[in-house]
């Protein structure tokens, strides 16, 4: 795989420096392009040969405008990251559309750095490098461009030139301790970095590699590599956006083979609890959340609580009898609108793992990521390749956020048609609840055939042992309430 690689390659000081000035303004003109353009970039630098990453992101900056591009230069994780889910750095640090971001040290090599150390096994290792496609994946299907780049050298010419850096004060600087780790290890990085290679190189997030033994032919390669792969991107254009109407949906539902009940028919709504026995429940089960939190916290555990359901299903009032007697310091409610200008210029997970709690910490989310399978699917704003591209995407989120030790438990309440619309007119009567009321509530009533259909594929591709859907009766809010809260203590009992 490297062979290619290792083939000595000579260019010219001038022949270097000529080409080099065309290439900064053709690289500047379509840095300035992108910054109108509906896709970001991601610029991986890879290889054996690290400072050659380091020199090939400093190039970007003296040939491109640094202000525009954010750079990523990352050590292992340590401290605070250590108590997220392990792409949790990555999601954080993605750059919007418009603008470039640059990464050293990222999803390619932190496993293969515990390998070598022997603190990751092999098939822990192939399992994050499937995590690294499916995170690549869901990336260009938004739009990413995504460069990755391996530099190498071979290894007699690698530790030459880092014994040689090593002498030169002016270039001691760029050396790490990894690269004598790479230089003691060579032989046994090399067939990992092919299997990285091997596993991770597709179609829309394909490999480069580029030998590093001329440093004129090395960052001429890669930045000509950089402009034809900008150049061509900004000429195709990102792909159309498509949308898609309620209508559209229905239609292009797949058969259902008969069937003319959904999930949510076998929700009983008539399930009631009388005022007393709730006082007396509530009273229990909440102090049962506050001790098992407690421990929950001391022990690292965290715990990510999503809530759906209808207009008026009395979401709001099932999370504050939940988190009542939890310590304030410990949880999060993240009320769920759309998205901002901001948020828009990221893929649509984006938004939700900037708020994944750390270890010990509770997150509670008053409508979801779900949003993409439900209100984007019917209102038309996401693709219908969009949307049923998410059921995976959205797995892959909730599975690592259970492979980092977090309680995931997802909770639709529901209610019948009728007893909405008793809600809806109470709280056209009530004077504080007046503003929980809109014309939109009304028009989204005339859609239930197809928001049923959707919480239904929702439901069944969805819900895992890892991230379970709770479908709750909430005719009855005192039911609906204690079903909740007995759900919670139960499955953070067991996980304790």
């Amino acid at each position: 795989m490297f062979q290619a690689a290792e083939v000595p390659q000579k260019i010219p000081k001038g022949e270097f420096e000529q080409a080099a000035e065309q290439l900064r303004v053709e690289l500047l003109n379509a840095q300035f392009d992108l910054r109108e353009r509906d896709f970001s970039v991601i610029v991986l630098l890879s290889g054996d040969d690290r400072p050659a990453c380091a020199q090939a992101l400093k190039a970007m900056h003296e040939w491109m405008d640094q202000r525009e591009i954010e750079t990523n230069a990352l050590a292992p994780p340590e401290g605070p990251e250590l108590q997220y889910p392990a792409f949790w750095r990555y999601w954080m640090r993605l750059p919007r559309r418009g603008r470039i971001g640059a990464f050293i040290g990222a999803w390619d090599v932190d496993q293969i750095s515990g390998r070598l150390q022997d603190d990751v096994d092999t098939t822990e290792l192939d399992r994050h490098f499937d995590r690294i496609r499916a995170f690549e994946n869901e990336l260009a299907a938004d739009g990413t461009l995504i460069l990755k780049y391996w530099f190498h050298l071979p290894k007699k010419k690698l530790k030459k030139r880092i014994k040689k850096a090593k002498k030169d004060p002016e270039r001691v600087w760029w050396l790490r301790p990894e690269d004598e780790i790479i230089c003691d290890r060579y032989d046994q990085l090399m067939p990992l970095a092919e299997r990285l290679i091997r596993k991770t190189n597709t179609g829309h997030a394909p490999w480069t590699i580029i030998g590093s033994q001329d440093v004129n032919y090395r960052n001429l390669a890669f930045a000509t590599h950089l402009r034809d792969r900008l150049a061509e991107r900004l000429t195709v254009g990102e792909p159309e956006r498509e949308v898609t109407s309620a209508r559209a949906v229905a239609e292009q539902r797949e058969p259902r083979q008969g069937r003319v009940h959904t999930v949510l028919h076998s929700v009983d709504l008539s399930s009631q609890l009388k005022k007393k026995e709730y006082d007396e429940r509530l009273r229990s089960l909440q102090a049962d959340i506050r001790r098992l939190t407690y421990k929950a916290r001391d022990k690292g555990i965290s715990s990510v609580l999503a809530f759906e359901g209808w207009d008026a299903a009395g979401k709001g009032g099932v999370i504050r009898r939940l988190t009542f007697p939890i310590d304030p310091r410990i949880f999060q409610v993240n009320s769920v609108a759309a998205p901002t200008e901001e948020e828009r210029a990221h893929h649509y997970l984006w938004r939700f793992w900037t708020k994944v709690p750390r270890a010990g910490q509770i997150a509670v989310f008053d409508r979801t990521w779900y949003g993409r399978v439900l209100v984007e699917r019917i209102e038309g704003f996401a693709s219908v390749p969009g949307w049923r591209r998410a059921y995976a995407e959205i797995n892959d989120f909730e599975e690592q956020l259970a492979a980092s030790g977090a309680l995931v438990q997802k909770f639709w309440l529901h209610i019948d048609p009728d007893e909405q619309l008793r809600r809806f007119q109470a709280r056209e009567n009530t004077p504080f609840k007046r503003h929980k009321i809109t014309e939109e509530d009304y028009r989204n009533r005339e859609r239930i055939d197809a928001y049923t259909w959707a919480i239904d594929d929702m439901v069944a591709q969805t819900s895992t042992d890892y991230a379970p859907w709770h479908l709750i009766p909430a005719n009855d809010k005192r039911f609906a309430r204690i079903q909740v809260l007995e759900t919670y203590a139960e499955a953070l009992r067991k996980r304790l």
